[in-house]
C-alpha cells in the first residue's frame, strides 16, 4: 500500500472523487500544512493554522499508478485558483500536493509541468507542491461526508 495527500478546495467533494477511483483502498480527510497541533476544523476555517483541506488517500500502486490519480487531482479543481475552488475561499482550499516520497515528488513536479505545457489554462498553475508534514484527522463528522448526505454520485463540487 502507498499514500498519497492532495488539497483541491473542500475536502468533501476531494475525498468523494478520490473513493470512485480503482485501486484505492481508503480514503480519509484532514489538515496538513500547517503550523498548528491538533487543529480543529474550527480552527482551519479561521486561517489562524496555515492547514490546508487535505484527502489522504491509500492506494494499491499494483492497480493504479501515482500518475493516476495525479490525474484525477487535475480533473476535479481548477489549479489556477489561488486559495480559492468555487465559493470557498481562504488558504485552507489552496491546491497543493504533498508528496510522500522523492519519486512522488518528481512525478507530480512532470505532471504540472506537463498541464503547463499544455496550454489547457489561460492563467498559471499555483498548485504547490510540498513535502508531507503532519496529518491531522478531521473530525468523524467530515469523513465520507456526501457518502452520509447521500451526495456521494455527484459531481466533485467545493461546497461545504
Amino acid at each position: 500500500m502507498a499514500i498519497a495527500t492532495f488539497g483541491a478546495g473542500c475536502f468533501w467533494g476531494v475525498e468523494a472523487a478520490f473513493r470512485t477511483c480503482k485501486g484505492v483502498v481508503s480514503t480519509s480527510v484532514g489538515y496538513m500544512g500547517g503550523h498548528f497541533e491538533h487543529p480543529s476544523y474550527l480552527d482551519v476555517l479561521s486561517r489562524i493554522t496555515g492547514h490546508a483541506e487535505v484527502c489522504q488517500v491509500e492506494y494499491e500502486p499494483a492497480v493504479v499508478s501515482y500518475e493516476t490519480l495525479l490525474d484525477l487531482f487535475w480533473s476535479i479543481h481548477d489549479p489556477t485558483s489561488l486559495n480559492r475552488q468555487g465559493a470557498d475561499r481562504g488558504e485552507q482550499y489552496r491546491s497543493v500536493i504533498f508528496y510522500h516520497t522523492p519519486a512522488q515528488e518528481q512525478a507530480a513536479r512532470q505532471s504540472k509541468e506537463q498541464l503547463e505545457r499544455s496550454h489547457k489554462y489561460n492563467k498559471a498553475i499555483v498548485t504547490q507542491i510540498q513535502p508531507a508534514s503532519t496529518y491531522w484527522l478531521a473530525e468523524d463528522y467530515h469523513q465520507q461526508y456526501l457518502e452520509k448526505k447521500g451526495q456521494h454520485n455527484l459531481k466533485y463540487s467545493s461546497d461545504s
